[in-house]
């Protein structure tokens, strides 16, 4: 995600620079064999050339609301993310104490090592689970598991589920496992309170299966790609119009029609290209959903619950980019 006020000119030429060299080249191309190869048929009439242009920038404006809902959608879903892996953190500590809460068990009550060891687990497996998605969304698991998801789980857990499909669904359902224990085995917790942690694990698939469904729903192609096709298709008409309306002008005002025919071609051009690089919010580019860095907030957030020093810091923006 692009984090300073103001886009640095550089970053606006690397986006820009093929297509501003071709429309440039093109509206060049054009006031050559209009003018002095007297070629003056090649003009066209204005009037469609302005009708067209104003059906497009209502078409890709469209289709920028639908890319830019997409892209908030995912935020709010990791925002989600966000709460509820507090929320788990929060009950897990103050719901399991040694204190025994199920009537129906008969068990001792839990020493300061087990429940030390019981609440380290269940918050650690929720910041594993944390950047498991996030590893999934960006198709990253086979690079990064091992330095981002295994050492919050242990050796068994994470050797055991690695290689899955869907290693996150799997993490939630060893947290479901150790909360059967605690309410069966171990009474630490009573019915309201399973239910409570239940409910916590229920929404937190439900964020999953947000993310997995704009992850693995591409943006209709249909409106993707005649956004491309319309916007080209207007670049090219637009000095063809554009120059007999300057030819009236006078005969050498017919090179005006380059730099205006290149600045308005690279403004459709780049609310085209705006609208395409928010279509995807999980793919780690300039655009995106910070999930690196909410993952870090995370992780920050839960280890200081659990009482740890040793926490790393908040991620800061590389070249004014938050990944």
């Amino acid at each position: 995600m692009y984090v300073r006020n103001n886009i640095r000119w550089r970053v606006v030429w690397k986006y820009s620079r093929r297509s501003v060299c071709i429309f440039l080249l093109y509206a060049f191309l054009v006031c050559v064999v209009y003018g002095p190869l007297n070629f003056k048929s090649i003009a066209i009439p204005w009037q469609p050339v302005a009708t067209l242009g104003i059906a497009v920038s209502f078409y890709i404006g469209f289709k920028n609301n639908g890319s830019y809902d997409r892209f908030w959608e995912g935020r709010q879903l990791w925002g989600g993310i966000v709460n509820y892996s507090r929320l788990w953190a929060v009950q897990a500590l103050e719901f399991i104490t040694s204190r025994v809460d199920a009537p129906d068990v008969n068990a001792p009550e839990a020493t300061a090592e087990e429940l030390t060891g019981r609440h380290q687990r269940l918050v650690h497996r929720q910041i594993a689970w944390c950047n498991s998605v996030r590893l999934q969304l960006r198709r990253q698991v086979a690079d990064y598991w091992d330095t981002d998801v295994a050492p919050f789980l242990s050796q068994k857990e994470s050797d055991d589920i690695r290689n899955l499909q869907n290693p996150a669904a799997h993490i939630i359902r060893l947290q479901a496992a150790e909360l059967r224990i605690l309410r069966e085995d171990r009474g630490l917790l009573n019915d309201f309170q399973h239910m409570r942690l239940m409910q916590t694990l229920e929404e937190l698939y439900n964020l999953q299966g947000g993310c997995e469904r704009i992850k693995n729903t591409p943006f209709p192609r249909q409106y993707a790609y005649y956004s491309f096709v319309f916007v080209w298709l207007f670049s090219t008409l637009l000095p063809l119009g554009l120059i007999s309306e300057f030819a009236q002008m006078g005969p050498d005002h017919i090179w005006l029609t380059i730099p205006f025919s290149v600045l308005i071609s690279w403004v459709f051009n780049t609310i085209e290209v705006v609208g395409h690089t928010s279509e995807n919010p999980f793919e780690n580019q300039m655009n995106d959903v910070p999930m690196t860095s909410i993952c870090r907030t995370i992780e920050i957030d839960l280890r200081e619950m659990l009482g740890e020093t040793n926490v790393p810091k908040k991620l800061e923006p590389i070249d004014d980019i938050l990944y």
